[in-house]
């Protein structure tokens, strides 16, 4: 569903409308069709659903007593849109979206609330690639990810070294868990999931950190790399 901000007209718009999307990068807002995949059913796609199902249906499984719980906490957990407004989600929403986070981190579900604490962030991030030696490397700070929690790993395909916004091509690959050392040989989960790594070719990646206990996730942070021979 597009989402809209309104001003004496129309200053910003967001997301999906039939079959336009309304998007902003560096040069502004713009418009483009909306492209439904060939195959939208991939395996991470499945998955994800089955989540978001698994997770509404054990909401409705929690006592009337420990939904109230999470509808009285709320107010913790309020964040901003795509605007930049404020946004206080409801107690099945923040349920679901925090026990996802854990699951994507392989925590065990929450089902009492917990108190925002904050993830750590990632403070740093660089790639390395090269055909010879099957090198894939991702450096990240801190050094190691932190006790309580886990590094959500993204990466791309092979692509074109002009492409500097790669943002509707990051797949997950990989999660990385609690005391796991920076480099991270991340080349066997690339070509699992995208085959192998192309000399002259651009490669990304997004990590984020996921707090286990509370299902917080830190800022994200990208960095790319071209394959060297």
């Amino acid at each position: 569903m597009a989402k809209v901000k309104f001003s004496a007209l129309i200053s910003e718009m967001r997301n999906k409308l039939n079959g336009s999307v309304f998007a902003r990068n560096r040069g502004g807002n713009y418009l483009r069709n909306k492209v439904t995949p060939v195959n939208p059913s991939t395996a991470s796609q499945v998955l994800a659903r089955a989540r978001l199902a698994s997770f509404a249906q054990s909401w409705r499984g929690l006592t009337e007593a420990q939904r109230e719980s999470w509808r009285s906490v709320v107010d913790q957990w309020t964040g901003t849109d795509i605007f930049g407004d404020a946004v206080t989600p409801s107690g099945s929403a923040l349920y679901t979206r925090l026990n996802i986070n854990v699951a994507i981190a392989g925590g065990a579900p929450l089902t009492t609330p917990p108190n925002p604490v904050g993830a750590v962030a990632v403070t740093d991030l660089s790639l390395t690639a090269a055909v010879t030696g099957d090198v894939l490397d991702l450096t990240f700070a801190p050094s190691a990810v932190p006790a309580d929690h886990a590094l959500f790993v993204e990466t791309t395909p092979n692509l074109s070294p002009g492409i500097f916004n790669a943002n509707n091509r990051f797949r997950r690959i990989d999660t990385l868990a609690a005391a796991a050392t920076s480099p991270a040989d991340i080349f066997a989960a690339q070509v699992a999931k995208f085959g192998g790594i192309v000399e002259g070719q651009k490669v990304f990646a997004r990590a984020k950190f996921i707090r286990l206990d509370t299902g917080e996730v830190s800022q994200r942070l990208v960095a790319s790399t071209i394959v060297a021979g």
